[in-house]
């Protein structure tokens, strides 16, 4: 198993050409894993828990492998709709309007693309927000 925190190289892969075309957004290293940022609010964060020591992601841990999960910012009149379906979505342990997606073979990464502009949106100034269409992460 890889040190908790550890985020599949392939994963990253898909997430930073979505966030780089974001404008004014930039990576850092977080407490684990790896985060995008607009200024000094947090769009996107992506890790790999580990399930002993955070028991809410025990019910997310596939073939005894920890999952690597996004969070990310919703709108409070779509986080309901979001995670009601379950897996791959949950509602984060933490904020108001925090979500969390599973992430690996079965993620849909353009569903990723919409979501992940959308806490953009959530987080930046207006005037950056703005900027980004709908089609913008696509």
């Amino acid at each position: 198993m890889s040190d908790p925190g550890d985020v599949p190289p392939e994963i990253l892969d898909r997430l930073r050409p979505i966030c780089r075309s974001l404008p004014e957004i930039y990576e850092e290293p977080a407490w684990i894993g790896v985060r995008w940022r607009i200024r000094a609010r947090t769009v996107a964060h992506v890790y790999t828990p580990d399930p002993e020591r955070f028991p809410v992601y025990a019910e997310h841990v596939v073939d005894g492998e920890a999952p690597t999960v996004m969070t990310f910012r919703v709108p409070l009149d779509d986080l309901a709709g979001l995670t009601a379906a379950g897996f791959p979505f949950f509602r984060a342990p933490w904020g108001s309007n925090v979500a969390a997606a599973v992430l690996g073979d079965h993620t849909d990464w353009t569903e990723i693309a919409e979501l992940i502009t959308d806490s953009y949106r959530e987080m930046a100034p207006k005037f950056l927000a703005a900027q980004v269409g709908s089609e913008a992460a696509q």
